[in-house]
Order: structure tokens, then sequence, then C-alpha cells
């Protein structure tokens, strides 16, 4: 799993990728956490990335992100999914697959 700080956005995103818009602050934020981290080591196909929505904000109005947590499905740098609010780990599968 990658933890958003210098890396390249548009770089990450061109293979597969799900990313987590979250806040520290945000309470549904902290449930869903440990389920995508879970998630990263168990499905190895794809990307796991987190983006902390106070320290990138430009990537946040780029990408429309109004509440959190918004889960946001990337292939080859085209939205093809999104999800906002927790979801459970079963159904956060099937959203990424």
């Amino acid at each position: 799993m990658i933890h958003l700080e210098n890396e390249n956005f548009d770089e990450l995103i061109k293979d597969k990728v799900v990313v987590d818009f979250f806040a520290t602050w945000c309470g549904p934020c902290k449930m869903l956490g440990p389920v995508f981290e879970e998630l990263s080591t168990e499905i190895n196909d794809i990307k796991f990335i987190k983006v902390d929505i106070d320290e990138h904000e430009d990537l946040c109005r780029k990408y429309k992100v109004m509440s959190v947590p918004t889960l946001i499905v990337f292939d080859k740098g085209k939205e093809v999914n999104r999800n906002i609010g927790f979801i459970p780990k079963d159904k956060l599968k099937e959203f990424i697959k």
C-alpha cells in the first residue's frame, strides 16, 4: 500500500488502482482504514493508495472529492468506479473487482 506523499499521482494511477481519500479526523475513515489495509495484502494485482485530503487538497479538487471516505478505482488513468462512505470488506472486494 502506498501512502501518498511526494509521489506523482498521475503515474501511480496508470495501472489498476484503488484510492482511499481519507482524513485522520474522520470516524468512518478510521473504520475503513483497517479493512482497506487488509484487502491490500490479499489482492496483489491492484495497487492500493491512501490520500490524506488535508495534505492533498489539489487532488480532492481535481477528482471532486466532497466527502470522506471516498474510494475511487482507476484503470489506465481513468476513473471506473466510486464509493462514498464506509463499505464492509465483502462489498469493498466486489467494488474493487
